[in-house]
């Protein structure tokens, strides 16, 4: 299975009526993302995300829960630093892309020996998507964590942005307010994907 280029994140809050047309723009990833929701809400927006893209050759992962990832057969799973530890997660289930938030060279390090498929890394740049985060890392702190492992480029991403980080060595990108936030959603995640060539 490849890595996505972008992932999309997605709640419950989101336009979920809109999930089609975001892949058929060439979103290739959708992490389920609800922080709030309880295990029943989270394993039925993951089937929702899951019916709504898969079908169109997307990827879905699930962040934090790595038993609703199992139960509804998403691809993957992306674990934060105090979620189940990565080698545990690729140990249970082999077969999935596993994520790791990373804010360093030495966590991206961390990760890969833990078996971990990629780092999503971040925040590159200031956002208000989530609080508590640290200051954003730029793209020089891709460049510092690059070659490790495919980086997932988060925080900030903006298409004006995209090709900074990519030449800084990420992967790709994850984004959320750079498509929700936008008064047309599609356009943007299809200006996003241009500046992925």
């Amino acid at each position: 299975m490849s890595l996505p280029r972008i992932f999309c994140l997605v709640s419950s809050s989101d336009d979920l009526a809109l999930l089609p047309r975001l892949a058929e723009a060439g979103v290739d990833g959708f992490q389920v993302r609800d922080k709030h929701a309880t295990t029943r809400e989270l394993v039925e927006l993951t089937r929702i995300v899951q019916a709504a893209t898969v079908p169109l050759g997307a990827t879905v992962v699930v962040d934090d829960r790595l038993d609703v990832a199992l139960a509804t057969e998403a691809h993957g799973v992306h674990l934060g630093a105090d979620d189940l530890p990565v080698d545990l997660a690729t140990g249970v289930a082999p077969h999935l892309l596993v994520g790791s938030t990373c804010r360093d060279r030495s966590a991206v390090d961390r990760a890969a020996a833990a078996g971990a498929t990629y780092a999503g890394f971040g925040p590159v740049f200031d956002t208000t998507s989530k609080a508590g985060l640290p200051a954003a890392l730029g793209p020089e702190g891709v460049a510092a964590a690059s070659g490790v492992l495919p980086l997932v480029a988060i925080g900030g991403i903006t298409p004006e942005r995209v090709a900074r980080v990519l030449a800084a060595g990420a992967h790709g990108i994850a984004v959320l307010g750079a498509i929700w936030r936008e008064p047309d959603p599609v356009r943007a995640a299809k200006e996003l994907v241009r500046e992925l060539g």
